[in-house]
C-alpha cells in the first residue's frame, strides 16, 4: 500500500549490479582454483575477481556509454571490497586505505588487460601477472587460465557494452 513512498529504499536499481553480480559468479567458478591452481584464499580470489572485472571494464570502455559504464562497474567493486572488509572485521580508520589499493589494483589490471587484449603485450604473461603476480605458475595451470579469460573475452565482446553492465554475457 505504502509501497510508492518507500520505493527507493527498497529497489537495488543501482547501476552495473547486475554486471558485477555476474562476474563475482565468474569468479567464484571452481575452476579457477582447480585447474587453475590460484590460490583459494583471500588475496587469490582478489586476483580472479579483479581480473575478470578488469577485462570487463576493457569491453564495456569500447562500447557508447564507456564512461559510465566503467565507472559503475568501479563503483560495484568498490562497494563490494568496502563491504567484504567490514565483514571480515576490517573496520578500522585504515579502511578507506585498505580499498584505495585493492581499487589501483584493479586500475592496474586495467592497463595490462589494455594492452593485452590490443596485441600490445602477451596474453599469457597478462594472465601470469594478473592472477599470480611474481609467483611461477605451473604451465598446465596457467594455460587454463589462459584459456578460460579467452573464453571470457571471447563472451564479453559477443554482447554490447550495455549488455555487459547488465549482466547479460
Amino acid at each position: 500500500m505504502l509501497r510508492f513512498l518507500f520505493r527507493g529504499l527498497t529497489v537495488d536499481n543501482k547501476p552495473g549490479r547486475n554486471g558485477f553480480d555476474k562476474l563475482v559468479s565468474e569468479a567464484r567458478q571452481p575452476h579457477w582454483y582447480l585447474k587453475g591452481a590460484v590460490p583459494d584464499t583471500v588475496n587469490g580470489r582478489f586476483a580472479v575477481l579483479a581480473t575478470v572485472c578488469a577485462l570487463a571494464i576493457v569491453r564495456v570502455e569500447k562500447g557508447k556509454a564507456a564512461e559510465s559504464g566503467s565507472m559503475a562497474l568501479t563503483e560495484r567493486f568498490i562497494e563490494a571490497m568496502d563491504s567484504e572488509h567490514r565483514e571480515m572485521g576490517l573496520n578500522d580508520p585504515w579502511l578507506g586505505r585498505r580499498v584505495r589499493k585493492l581499487v589501483a589494483s584493479l586500475a592496474a589490471r586495467v592497463e595490462d588487460w589494455r594492452a593485452a587484449v590490443s596485441g600490445q603485450a602477451d596474453w599469457n604473461e597478462t594472465v601470469r601477472k594478473s592472477l599470480r603476480g611474481d609467483d611461477v605458475q605451473d604451465g598446465e595451470a596457467l594455460d587454463h587460465c589462459a584459456i578460460a579469460l579467452r573464453g571470457l573475452w571471447t563472451r564479453l565482446c559477443a554482447v554490447s557494452g550495455d549488455e555487459v553492465i547488465e549482466g547479460r554475457f
